[in-house]
């Protein structure tokens, strides 16, 4: 079952590597809560993870975001072929390879993350997302270096996917670790605040140059002004993650793994292990993970990142019409995502998560509808309810996610899960849903297409744990207050027998 601890106690070389977690499965099976184990945060310092963490994710999605944003621009410039529909598949393209390095990336931040800890990683990989997104804004265009336009395009998008790759695994263990047990919905939500502010801020800045400058001035240069803007920002969130300190979850286990090392030899591993000991132990909650992830990213990816293109590719709008539609949407669901945060802290995640699920199943296609109907109400209210449905996904699954692996294992399991199915799902959405329309000549193709992921995603959500409110697996409890550790103490002490 997902999420599952495993009992390793005849594996001596585990217990040394990962004591907290074998003390914790203790505990279980022996319910005593000493004081000393649990955790009482400090509001202010989760406060001060919250907003670095998200922050930096706002940072690293505007980067991607503006591929997306500029993806008929970019056709034009890297692909020129004359053929609209061969330039924009080819900019998609483009777009895809970033996330088929994704789980490579995951592989290799994430183990480095469970093992020298969240912050050094997470700091690593906006230092590497900010250096290609500059890059790219200083790449010549098809017409002056010819075949090496594209191919340093590929490369510098190459980059970006890596380093993408340790992101949100990283960013949700961070915020997940350092939360009160009963908030981290709340808190988990502001991840992906952070993710709707990186991509309005790419949206906003593509939409008020291209109408400054209009279509031809954004080919020939202002294209690359966005770009050149990422490297910049990208050093401000490296500043902020630096700053901050290891989460509570984090410092324990090296603290416990310390005291280990100085009464038997420290047991030496590689990521080579730790990725096997993932794919080996943790297989049900990664294949749950790959699964909620794949329908999550679909939905996500076409509407935050395709839609302006299915308005203007298919609909005919100028891509300013578009992009700011979606901006009026992204805005109001930043509005609102905290509470759903709130929400699904109180009444648990599965119920936010499928009302999602549901939500795209159900709703896609009378969203569509609408949206072809033209006009800017129509539009809007379509995508509103496509808007209103991803919300409940993007508010909760920041804090299911990470509640699936244990702590030994979190960064690397997370980042594995969710960058295979972002790279051979989310990624691939655009070019996807645009290959399709051009083979059936059917402009529905993308609500179909989300219904089949919802259709995944509610057999997924009906699979997994309720895990709102409890401890993360293999962490001892977290609580706010110091009066809330002695009542779950107590709690824990059975009544008198008289």
């Amino acid at each position: 079952m997902a999420g599952q601890e495993h009992d390793e106690a005849a594996d001596p070389a585990a217990v040394k590597r990962h004591p907290t977690l074998f003390r914790t499965i203790r505990q279980r099976k022996n319910p005593k809560l000493r004081r000393s184990d649990i955790t009482v945060t400090d509001e202010r310092a989760v406060k001060r993870a919250v907003k670095a963490a998200s922050l930096g994710n706002a940072m690293e999605w505007f980067d991607f975001g503006i591929y997306s944003y500029l993806a008929v621009t970019i056709g034009h410039v890297f692909f020129p072929s004359g053929n609209p529909t061969i330039e924009l598949l080819s900019s998609f393209a483009t777009f895809a390879v970033a996330f088929l390095v994704r789980p490579l990336g995951g592989m290799f931040f994430g183990p480095m993350g469970d093992r020298l800890g969240r912050k050094k990683v997470l700091a690593l990989t906006m230092m590497l997302m900010a250096l290609g997104t500059f890059a790219i804004g200083l790449i010549p265009s098809y017409t002056t270096i010819g075949f090496w336009a594209p191919a340093l395009l590929i490369l510098f998008r190459l980059v970006q996917g890596f380093s993408t790759g340790g992101e949100y695994g990283g960013a949700s263990t961070f915020i997940a670790e350092y939360a009160p047990d009963k908030r981290r919905g709340y808190y988990g939500s502001f991840l992906e605040f952070g993710t709707l502010a990186g991509y309005v801020g790419a949206a906003g800045l593509v939409t008020a140059l291209t109408a400054a400058l209009g279509s031809d001035t954004m080919e020939a240069w202002g294209w690359r002004v966005p770009f050149l803007i990422g490297g910049p920002l990208g050093l401000v969130g490296l500043y902020l993650r630096l700053r901050l300190d290891e989460t509570p979850a984090f410092r324990k286990l090296e603290a416990d793994s310390a005291h280990a090392s100085e009464a038997a030899d420290q047991v030496e591993t590689t990521t080579k292990d730790d990725l096997v000991d993932i794919f080996r132990r943790y297989w049900p909650a990664l294949i749950l993970c790959i699964a909620l992830v794949g329908a999550y990213n679909i939905t996500d990816y076409m509407l935050l990142s395709y839609m302006p293109t299915y308005l203007s590719d298919q609909l005919g709008y100028s891509e300013t019409h578009g992009l700011l539609i979606l901006l009026g949407v992204m805005v109001a669901l930043m509005l609102i995502i905290s509470q759903v945060g709130r929400l699904n802290d109180r009444y648990g995640r599965k119920p936010l998560l499928m009302s999602g699920m549901l939500g795209f199943f159900f709703l896609s296609l009378p969203a569509f509808l609408l949206i072809k109907q033209g006009g800017v109400l129509p539009i809007t209210a379509g995508m509103l309810m496509l808007g209103l449905s991803l919300v409940c996904l993007l508010g909760t699954m920041s804090a299911a996610l990470p509640a699936l692996f244990p702590t030994h294992v979190r960064y690397g399991s997370l980042a594995v899960g969710y960058n295979l199915a972002a790279s051979l799902f989310g990624g691939t959405t655009p070019l996807v849903i645009t290959a399709l329309i051009s083979l059936t000549d059917d402009d529905l193709m993308p609500a179909y297409y989300a219904m089949a992921a919802a259709l995944v995603g509610v057999i997924a959500v009906a699979c997994m744990k309720e895990t709102a409110r409890k401890p993360l697996t293999g962490s001892p409890p977290s609580v706010e207050t110091k009066e809330e550790a002695v009542e779950l103490v107590q709690s824990q002490t059975p009544e008198p027998k008289f």
